[in-house]
């Protein structure tokens, strides 16, 4: 009963990681989108974000199911509420990256970012991409010491959307006040995106050493 039970929850990270490929597939496509004018794009990811959420649902009820019938306890407990927590949080980034989406569609046929911005736009954009890669890793294998790791990333998100600000508020901003709130936007959304990489990461962590990461780097 004991070996059927962890077949479950294996198969529980593996519902996950699948999840973390099409937040991946959303989080690339939304980028392109916005970067190209790409309206067909844009749609695709709108469109798809109905698969995150079934696939969600799937994992919700599983869990459930498995909290009900199996009644867990101790580590076993831990690591089910861990990934219903971690299967939010990839949702909510398959929600991020379709506010991408929107604001590239929003400003067809025009690109919603102007050249005085977009280097930074773009390294936000490659490091959230990466991070959501190095989580779908950190998922199916367990990898504490990648997890830990991640956080040097979300450290080059944050510092790169400071940076942004100066642009976005320096005299010589050029291009209003819409394409000014548009990249304020699409820079929050990726620093998200890059927050909820690093929880899950954490997530993994606790699951796997139940220990905080802080009380790990100790």
């Amino acid at each position: 009963m004991r070996d059927a039970f962890h077949d479950q929850l294996d198969g529980i990270f593996e519902d996950l990681a699948a999840i973390g490929r099409l937040v991946e597939t959303a989080v690339e496509r939304a980028t392109r989108a916005l970067l190209t004018a790409d309206a067909g794009l844009a749609e695709q990811v709108i469109s798809a974000d109905v698969d995150i959420d079934r696939a969600r649902e799937r994992v919700e009820d599983d869990a459930f199911q498995m909290l009900s019938l199996q009644a867990p306890v101790a580590g076993d407990l831990r690591i089910v509420v861990a990934a219903l927590r971690m299967v939010t949080e990839l949702e909510r980034m398959g929600d991020l990256s379709v506010h991408v989406a929107k604001i590239a569609r929003l400003r067809v046929p025009n690109i919603a970012v102007p050249e005085q911005i977009r280097p930074s736009i773009e390294r936000m954009a490659e490091v959230a991409e990466a991070m959501v890669r190095r989580t779908t890793a950190i998922i199916a294998l367990r990898d504490v010491d990648a997890a830990l790791d991640l956080h040097k990333d979300d450290e080059e998100i944050d510092r790169l959307r400071r940076d942004s600000f100066v642009t976005l508020l320096a005299d010589d901003w050029s291009h209003g006040v819409e394409a000014a709130v548009d990249a304020a936007l699409l820079g929050r959304y990726y620093e998200r995106i890059a927050d909820h990489a690093v929880s899950i990461a954490n997530r993994v962590v606790f699951v796997v050493t139940g220990k905080a990461p802080q009380d790990i780097d100790a």
